[in-house]
């Protein structure tokens, strides 16, 4: 009827099938096994998105998903349309990584839990009380800057309008 060592044979070709797909969709996912620390980041103000895929150990396409998943991680645009990452980029980037990759979360798991953790960080820090303290006093001393007289805005446009009148 059925042969045992025939069935045990298909059975490892499907199981070595299924880890080969396995490993293949994980590569193609973007996951790279040289991922850094975030203690690694190099001391720059801006990435380019080559860098922090490579720092991160995922492909650059990842990269532009988790943009569209994660409101959090919006990288500037330089002039000529190329993304800029700030080092707390790379860190959410990692962090996401980690949430994803290690953790096993869904993303919209990995999104309530990042949003969870970024208000009770912004609710428990010392700095939020005084912040709203430091904004007060700032409002403050730049009303100051607006308190100029009218006499000396008149100067200063008479002055300019004689050295446009130069120029012309």
């Amino acid at each position: 009827m059925h042969n045992p060592d025939l069935f045990q044979a298909a059975a490892a070709s499907t199981s070595d099938a299924e880890n080969d797909l396995s490993r293949d969709l994980s590569l193609d996912a973007g996951m790279d096994a040289r991922a850094i620390s975030p203690d690694e980041i190099p001391d720059k103000l801006y990435f380019r998105i080559g860098e922090v895929a490579r720092l991160a150990g995922i492909k650059p396409y990842v990269l532009r998903f988790w943009e569209t998943e994660f409101p959090s991680l919006g990288p500037k645009k330089s002039g000529t349309g190329h993304r800029l990452y700030r080092r707390k980029d790379v860190q959410l980037v990692l962090d996401i990584k980690i949430l994803l990759y290690e953790k096993r979360f869904t993303i919209e798991g990995a999104r309530k839990h990042l949003e969870r953790q970024a208000k009770l960080e912004t609710a428990t820090s010392p700095s939020a009380k005084g912040s709203k303290a430091a904004a007060k006093r700032a409002t403050k001393a730049q009303a100051g800057l607006f308190d100029v007289p009218g006499d000396a805005l008149d100067a200063v446009r008479k002055e300019l309008a004689n050295i446009l009148q130069l120029l012309s």
